[in-house]
This record gives C-alpha cells, structure tokens and sequence, in this order.
C-alpha cells in the first residue's frame, strides 16, 4: 500500500508542476503579446469564442459515441451534455455580438448579455462534471436501463433549463434582469465581483479536488479534465482582479479555456489512434493465428494451398515455380524414446531451420505431422535441389550438443522436388509429385533429396 500511495503522489506532484508550467507559459506569451500590440481587435474575443464552441461540439458528439459504443460508462452521458450544452449557450455569447451578423458595428456589443450567457455556461459544465466524475465511480456497477434513462433524462432537463434560464436572463424576457457588466463603462458590476465570481470559483473548485480525489488521475484524459477545471480556476480569478471586460484579462480566460479544450481535444485522438491500433495488432494477431501453425509458426497447410494456387498462375519457362516437400525420417521413434515434448522441440528445431534456408519471399509450412512443404518461386529444378540439399546437409550435422539440447539425436530428413514450368498444372498435382519423390527418397534409403521426373 505504501507504494500505491507513492505513485499517486508522484502523479499528482507531476499533474500540478505541469500546470503550473502549461498556465505560466501562457501567462508569459501573452503578457509578451501585449508588450507588441496596444489593443486586441474587438473580433478577437468572438472569434475565440466561435473556435471554443466549435471544439466543444466536437467533444461532445466525441463523449455521445463513445458512450454509444460502451454503456458501462454513464459519466460521458454527463460530460457530453455539458460541453453541447457549451456549445449552445456560445450560441448565446455570439447574438451578443451583432458586429458579426450586421455591419461591424463594434459598439453594439452586449457584454453584459454575454457575461450572464458566460455565467451560467460555468455553472452548468461545473455541476455536470462534478456529477460525471460521480458517475464514474459506478463504471464497473450493472446498472439497469432504467437507470440509464433516469440519468439521461435528469442532465438533459438541467441542461435545458440552464439554458433556457440563461436565454431569459439575458434581455429576451422582460419578467427577468440580471446586471453583471455596465455596457457603457465596460465595468463589472458588484454583482458579479463580490457574488457570482467568487461562487463560480467555488463550484470549480469543487469540480476540480473532486476530479482529484475519485479518478486519482488515472489516465491522460481525467488529467486533461482537471486541468480544464484548474484553467477555468485561473480565469476565474484572473476576471476577479481584472474589473472591466475588453482588457488583457477578458482575452487570457478564453484564451486558456481555448487551450484547455484543445488539449482534451488532443486526449481523445490519442485515445482514437491508440484504440486503433490495439485494434489494428489484434486483428493482424488473429489473422496471423488463423495462417500459422501454433506450434511451429511456420505457415499450415490452408495458407500454403493458397499461395500456391496464387504463384502457379504466372508458372512459366522462365518463372518457375518449385515445391519441396520433406519428411523427418523415423520421427515416431522420437517420440517413442524421448517423448512427445521432446518430439516437439525436434519440430520446431527443424521449423526454424527451414525458415532460415530461404527467400523472404518463400513460403515454409507444416502439412503434417512431421511433414513440411517449401515453396519457391522463380526457382529452376535444379535450384530447388540444391536448396534443398543444402537444407538436408545443415541438418543432418547437428547432434545433441550442437541444437543446444533441442535434438535428442542426430535427425535426418528426406525431401522431394517438383517444379511447375506451367500454370496448367494444379497446386494439388504439384504438391502429390513433390510427395512422390520424398517417399522414393524414403523408398530408397532415406536421408536424400529426389526430383521428380
């Protein structure tokens, strides 16, 4: 247990130094930007926003699939509602800026309506994530499907209200008012610096220890999250001291929010790429299980069909096609003597031997028992023969001692050649000549190569 806790005071210790190295280098850029530029573009601010509402639809529609593809987690419901709903209330923010529907007309900018719009995005992703970083705790529960819909239905009436209440409070509905922002100082209102703020700072906090202390940071992408809580944090503040909107402080808290979100944005493809390729690994894993003998790894008997079937149609004079078939001579007596564990190691001795004696290109299986087949192509007849002469000579020279305790014994091999010069003959008349001439080796005294005439 000790070394448990260790760990995860090593991963806080790291999550925290990394924040504070990710806030203060975009603290210093942009206070060196605004070293250079004497004011930012009053599109500036809305441009970010379109960025940010942009990203947070893409996350959320991210959360709803995978949520889609795994019902075990019930926290991206949550997360989902929170960052579309984002998404709907920048909606808001934006028609508070007329300047990008109408002609420009940069002092027309409700601020206060975006800041009450702003307000209750906060309030809303706040509560949403604390209630999705509860919900995780119950990823390994089974839940009932009407638990599910309990659950998806009361975010989805939260998130509808929220918005709904912030459309109302921002001059769409006479019965409701709210002042945050003096629209001709520009000014924040006491409202927002004594109360709301200082609430909102709160509720994130909150968010932010309770991320903490149930995920413990347990991957890249709760640590991503909490950094977007620790950002809305600093923004937070940084509005706290910074008593009017348009200044370097309304710019940085969308910028680090921009950032933040980019990062998550960057969690997930991660996430994507590395599901696809344990998915990728997988299938070449299955597929390879499905062509490979399981004791030899050489290629079985299907594959082998198959690429002989593919190499004898372009069979000819000048690119022939050779097949080598081979047999262990009097394997069953290994078996007999030293057992079948041992009889194994013989087969995967000479596997891999027959997998070093050729082409890359060629093909080495087990047909059989103790059977194995070559194939080799644009190989001539008399090619064929010295490979597998060769082959036959290597292994004939090992004895216990020198297979590292892999042979019990010296072990022989007889082996027959054929070769196509044709794309009329068949893949299976090929492998039954080869055939015919390993059993003449056999016939006639084993530990040979013959070539079929």
């Amino acid at each position: 247990m000790p070394a448990i806790d260790d760990v995860i005071k090593n991963r806080f210790f790291v999550f925290i130094c990394g924040c504070i190295a990710a806030i203060a280098a975009l603290q210093f850029g942009l206070s060196s930007m605004a070293g250079f530029v004497s004011s930012f573009s009053p599109l500036l601010f809305p441009t970010l926003t379109i960025f940010l509402l942009v990203f947070h639809l893409f996350i959320a529609c991210f959360m709803a699939m995978r949520y889609w593809c795994d019902r075990r987690r019930l926290y991206l419901v949550a997360l989902a509602f929170a960052f579309a709903g984002s998404s709907c209330l920048m909606v808001g923010t934006m028609s508070s800026f007329p300047a990008w529907f109408e002609l420009y007309q940069f002092t027309d900018n409700n601020y206060n309506d975006a800041m009450i719009f702003f307000m209750f995005r906060h309030l809303m992703m706040a509560v949403l994530i604390i209630a999705a970083t509860v919900l995780y705790t119950l990823r390994h529960q089974p839940l009932s499907r009407t638990i599910h819909l309990i659950v998806i239905g009361t975010v989805a009436i939260f998130t509808t209200c929220m918005i709904i209440l912030a459309w109302c409070y921002s001059s769409h509905y006479i019965l409701f008012g709210i002042d945050l922002v003096d629209n001709e100082t520009r000014q924040f209102m006491m409202l927002w610096d004594q109360v709301i703020n200082i609430i909102l700072i709160m509720v994130w906090l909150v968010a932010f220890i309770t991320m903490m202390v149930i995920t413990r940071l347990r991957n890249l992408f709760w640590a991503s999250g909490a950094f977007l809580c620790l950002t809305y944090l600093v923004s937070l503040s940084i509005l706290l001291f910074s008593g009017q909107v348009e200044g370097l402080g309304w710019y940085q808290a969308r910028i680090f929010e921009t950032t933040a979100t980019l990062l998550i944005i960057f969690v997930l493809l991660c996430d994507v790429f590395s599901l696809y390729r344990d998915s990728n690994s997988r299938y070449q894993q299955s597929y390879q299980n499905a062509i490979r003998d399981a004791l030899t790894h050489l290629y079985n008997r299907s594959y082998f069909y198959d690429a002989l079937k593919q190499a004898l149609k372009t069979a000819s004079d000048v690119s022939p096609v050779s097949v080598i078939v081979s047999d262990l001579d009097r394997f069953k007596r290994i078996n007999d003597t030293y057992g079948h564990l041992q009889g194994d190691k013989v087969l995967q001795f000479v596997a891999t031997l027959l997998t070093e004696s050729v082409r890359p290109q060629d093909i080495a299986a087990r047909i059989g028992g103790e059977e194995f087949v070559l194939l080799l192509t644009h190989t001539a007849s008399a090619d064929a023969h010295q490979v597998a002469e060769r082959i036959r000579v290597k292994l004939n020279g090992y004895d216990r001692a020198t297979s590292n305790n892999q042979l019990p014994e010296k072990i022989s091999i007889s082996m027959g050649v054929y070769t196509a010069t044709s794309a009329q003959v068949t893949e299976e008349e090929c492998v039954e000549r080869a055939d015919k001439a390993m059993y003449q080796a056999k016939e006639t005294g084993r530990n040979r190569v013959v070539v079929w005439q």
